[in-house]
């Protein structure tokens, strides 16, 4: 073997190892969308989706932590903990999505994303009714 052919396949199997390594990285780094139930049953990290159920939550400014419950699709409820400062637009969510582990009975979120009805919702009924 000629020393170009030897630099060609060591360039070729350093590419494909970068390539695994970051495929193997990426996909480490996901947080897959789950079921309350599959939440319950796994210590990794998830993400849950589900409505606010209003009147359930619950901020310690001392601790610095947010309790609140989520429903999904099907009615089972979930408890939430979230040590960190409350959303502003918390009380509008009409869905909250909580990323972390299930332990002792809640979901310890790390991230909380809220989402909220938009401030456009219902223009094209306005507009149409003018």
């Amino acid at each position: 073997m000629n020393r170009r052919m030897v630099w060609t396949i060591v360039g070729i199997v350093a590419i494909i190892g970068f390539v695994a390594f970051g495929a193997g990285a990426f996909k480490s780094n996901l947080t897959p969308y789950v079921s309350f139930q599959q939440a319950r049953a796994t210590s990794d990290a998830v993400q849950v989706a589900g409505k606010l159920v209003q009147g359930s939550d619950l901020f310690d400014e001392k601790a610095s932590v947010l309790r609140f419950d989520i429903q999904d699709d099907h009615g089972d409820v979930m408890r939430i903990t979230y040590k960190g400062l409350k959303p502003g637009n918390f009380h509008e969510a009409t869905q909250v999505v909580a990323i972390g582990r299930f332990r002792g009975g809640a979901l310890d979120a790390e991230k909380l994303l809220v989402k909220c009805p938009s401030k456009y919702q219902g223009l094209d009924q306005k507009a149409s009714t003018s």
